[in-house]
């Protein structure tokens, strides 16, 4: 008996946005060595944690294809793209990346919403709210960057930004979680 809930389309769908977030676990790890080659070890473990992040996200999509009844396809990854230039062009690259995932994350939305597969329109609603996360997060450090100096920033502002970021939260605050109160 046939026990998959998935289309096909829908399988190979998830599937390639399971590979994706492979990659992007690879692309964080690459840039995180690249900073800590460089010194920067605060950004090095920022990046370092998103690695991790990503591996998550990789199964969360694994296991739900499985309870959906659904085949896993592990696939190769490509090569992560080449060194950043700068801390300004590492968080460029980052954010960059952030926004193409988020668009693989609409289409499967899309494709959920015009099958009818209410289950996975649900279950892709986190990867939308986390996606705003990623983007939000990128578009701090860009903004932080820029304070620095961008392309500019001297090694003070740069060694502020590597010990701030050491410790800052994995996670932004999104618009619909703020209030007057709190804004």
């Amino acid at each position: 008996m046939n026990t998959n809930r998935l289309s096909q389309t829908i399988e190979a769908a998830l599937n390639d946005q399971m590979t994706k977030e492979a990659n992007a676990a690879q692309i964080y790890l690459s840039y995180g060595a690249w900073a800590d080659s460089e010194g920067y070890e605060g950004i090095s473990n920022f990046l370092f944690r998103h690695a991790h992040e990503e591996r998550n996200h990789m199964m969360k999509i694994l296991e739900y294809i499985l309870k959906r009844g659904g085949t896993v396809k592990i696939t190769a990854i490509a090569a992560p793209p080449a060194d950043p230039s700068s801390v300004n062009n590492c968080f460029e690259k980052v954010f960059q990346h952030e926004v193409d995932n988020t668009i693989a994350v609409y289409k499967i939305v899309k494709m959920s919403h015009d099958e009818g597969d209410w289950a996975t329109w649900n279950f892709m609603q986190w990867f939308v709210k986390e996606q705003t996360e990623e983007e939000t997060l990128a578009i701090n450090l860009l903004d932080k960057v820029k304070i620095a100096g961008g392309e500019n920033a001297d090694n003070d502002a740069l060694y502020a930004l590597d010990r701030d970021l050491e410790k800052a939260p994995d996670d932004a605050v999104l618009a619909q979680d703020v209030t007057t109160e709190k804004p």
